[in-house]
C-alpha cells in the first residue's frame, strides 16, 4: 500500500460528508479474525496492521481479492453485507481496515461491538437496505472511479444519479457530526481547563 495521510487530527474533527471510491466487499458474517488474524494481535502500536488487513482471504485468493486489486487502491469507503465485523471484540479489526485507508463503512448490518470500536475512531458505519448495498457493489466492481457520497446530515447515500437512504442511529451520529468521537481531541481541545483543575488538587502538588 502507498502512504495514506493520517486520519486523525489532534483537536476534535467532525465529521458530516464523506467522498471517495468504494471498494466492495461480498459475503455475510464476515468475522474480526479474517478481517485481522489473530496471529497479528501482538504488535505495539497499530500503525503496520493495514498492511495485514484480510491476510488470509488475499492469500487464498491470490491477488483477486478486492484490497490487492490495482482498481481499488485509492479506496476509502467499503461496501459490506450483513453482520460485518461479528466474532470477537478485538479492536485491531476496524483499526487495520482504517490503516489501510477506508474511512467509511456502508453496508446492511453490522455487529454491535465493531460498530462502536468503529465510531471510537472515526469511522462511520452506516446502513443502506440489502438492494442499496448490493446495487453500489455491482457498480463499483465494474465502475471503480466513481465518487461514493455518504451525508450524515441528510442521511444519505449517492454516487452517478443514485441516492439512497442510509440509517444510523441518532447518538452515534451527533458524536462525528459535533466531534465527540474523538475522546483524545476533546481533551486537548480542554487542555486549560483540565490544567487549572489540576493546580487545585492537592495531591498533585508534589514538593
Amino acid at each position: 500500500m502507498e502512504d495514506r495521510p493520517h486520519l486523525f487530527s489532534k483537536t476534535m474533527s467532525q465529521i458530516h460528508t464523506l467522498k471517495g471510491s468504494g471498494i466492495p466487499l461480498t459475503g455475510n458474517d464476515i468475522d474480526t479474525d479474517r478481517i485481522i488474524p489473530a496471529r497479528f494481535l501482538r504488535c505495539v502500536t497499530f500503525d503496520s496492521l493495514g498492511q495485514q488487513v484480510f491476510a488470509d482471504d488475499r492469500q487464498q485468493a491470490d491477488g483477486q481479492h478486492p484490497f490487492d486489486l490495482p482498481k481499488f487502491q485509492k479506496a476509502t469507503i467499503l461496501v459490506v453485507n450483513g453482520n460485518f465485523g461479528c466474532g470477537s471484540s478485538r479492536e485491531h479489526a476496524p483499526q487495520a481496515i482504517a490503516k489501510w485507508g477506508i474511512k467509511a463503512i456502508v453496508g446492511e448490518s453490522f455487529a454491535e461491538i465493531f460498530f462502536g470500536n468503529c465510531l471510537a475512531i472515526g469511522i462511520p458505519c452506516v446502513t443502506a437496505s440489502a438492494e442499496a448495498v448490493q446495487h453500489l457493489q455491482s457498480h463499483v466492481s465494474q465502475h471503480p472511479e466513481t465518487t461514493v457520497q455518504i451525508d450524515l446530515d441528510h442521511l444519505t447515500l449517492a454516487w452517478a444519479d443514485v441516492s439512497h437512504p442510509i440509517c444510523m442511529g441518532e447518538g452515534p451520529r451527533q458524536m462525528l457530526v459535533s466531534g465527540t468521537w474523538d475522546a483524545c481531541g476533546q481533551l486537548l481541545a480542554q487542555v486549560e481547563q483540565i490544567q487549572a483543575t489540576t493546580k487545585r488538587l492537592p495531591y498533585l502538588a508534589w514538593s
